[in-house]
């Protein structure tokens, strides 16, 4: 089994090497010009020579150690999740620039960390929250199966139990797409891809998806656009995150209400207001809304998982965009949407 070769070891070894290369060349010196003055010269100075560097390398070697002790003593408080401290060394000395990089490492590895923490969270009340969701349709979906199969009933009552399955299997189908879309616009699986085009045909495509809605509680919809606005958005995702605010608008305003959608640009941003005049939210719950799966206890009995403003908070936000909400209980709501031009 092969010896290793410790630091003291080494300079142990230098040292005898030293001496040798010494003795010899006075060996050769007082051969040469026969006298013992230039024996004594040589050898004088290589005695001086030789305690300069026993100092310099007992202090490089203690240099060394201490060095070594504060970067095993970091390590063991990184293990041990004390990230409170940094390395810390004297700023003239060469081992600075060492000290800096641990350092970065050390921040580094601590970013992580907490971005892994805020991830796990995030995963937890995810599930905590789709448990939640999935249910009461799931448990609504049982008892009318168990319905159907314990009791006999006529082919109306039939249609009717299946007609409630049906609900819920479209609220769960509702649930799992906007869990997945949540999920790939938070990781990244979806790219939000910024073209300049008309914002006005972006909203065209919202609006024709609430139009029906619309239709059918009478309400009055204003639209104030200019066409030729060109700005910098995803057609698709903008227009999806528009149709949800509109479809809280149509959903939460009274039959033969209005809804009014005003753009209008600036210089580096344009802005889209979409007011209703519906039952309007409380001051305490603005922040609230924009959670995934809130929904106001006043609104229960009307359908809905509570994730529409979630996604849409999501998607303007990736594209740098911004959204806020005031509101007057029993007065209405407005929503103001900013997005970058560029």
């Amino acid at each position: 089994m092969k010896k290793k070769l410790s630091i003291s070891h080494f300079f142990q070894l230098m040292g005898l090497c030293y001496f040798i290369i010494t003795f010899v060349l006075c060996i050769v010196i007082y051969m040469t010009i026969k006298k013992f003055e230039g024996v004594f010269i040589c050898f004088s100075t290589a005695s001086i020579l030789a305690i300069w560097a026993v100092i310099l390398v007992n202090t490089l070697q203690k240099k060394l150690v201490s060095f070594t002790e504060d970067i095993c003593q970091t390590i063991d408080n990184m293990i041990k999740e004390d990230i409170n401290e940094q390395l810390i060394f004297d700023e003239d000395t060469m081992l600075d620039s060492i000290n800096h990089q641990l350092n970065r490492l050390y921040q580094t590895l601590n970013a992580h960390k907490y971005a892994i923490k805020t991830q796990q969270a995030d995963l937890q009340s995810m599930i905590s929250d789709v448990s939640h969701q999935v249910k009461t349709p799931i448990t609504n979906l049982k008892m009318a199966v168990s319905t159907l199969i314990e009791q006999e009933m006529s082919r109306k009552e039939q249609l009717y139990y299946f007609s409630s399955i049906n609900m819920q299997l479209d609220k769960l189908d509702f649930l799992m797409n906007a869990m997945i879309k949540s999920s790939r616009l938070e990781t990244g699986i979806i790219k939000l891809k910024k073209q300049k085009s008309s914002i006005y045909e972006t909203l065209a495509i919202a609006l024709g998806s609430i139009y029906l809605q619309a239709e059918e509680k009478k309400l009055q919809i204003i639209v104030d656009c200019p066409e030729k606005i060109m700005i910098n958005h995803d057609e698709k995702w903008t227009a999806e995150a528009l149709f949800n605010v509109l479809e809280n608008a149509v959903k939460y305003t009274q039959i033969g209400g209005t809804i009014k959608i005003r753009v209008h640009q600036w210089e580096a941003y344009t802005k889209i207001d979409i007011t209703d005049n519906g039952r309007g939210i409380p001051e305490s719950h603005w922040s609230k809304i924009f959670k995934r799966f809130y929904r106001e206890p006043e609104v229960h009995n009307i359908d809905g998982i509570g994730i529409g403003l979630y996604l849409t908070r999501k998607i303007i936000l990736k594209q740098d965009g911004r959204i806020y909400v005031t509101s007057v209980v029993g007065k209405g709501t407005t929503f103001t949407i900013f997005l970058s031009n560029d």
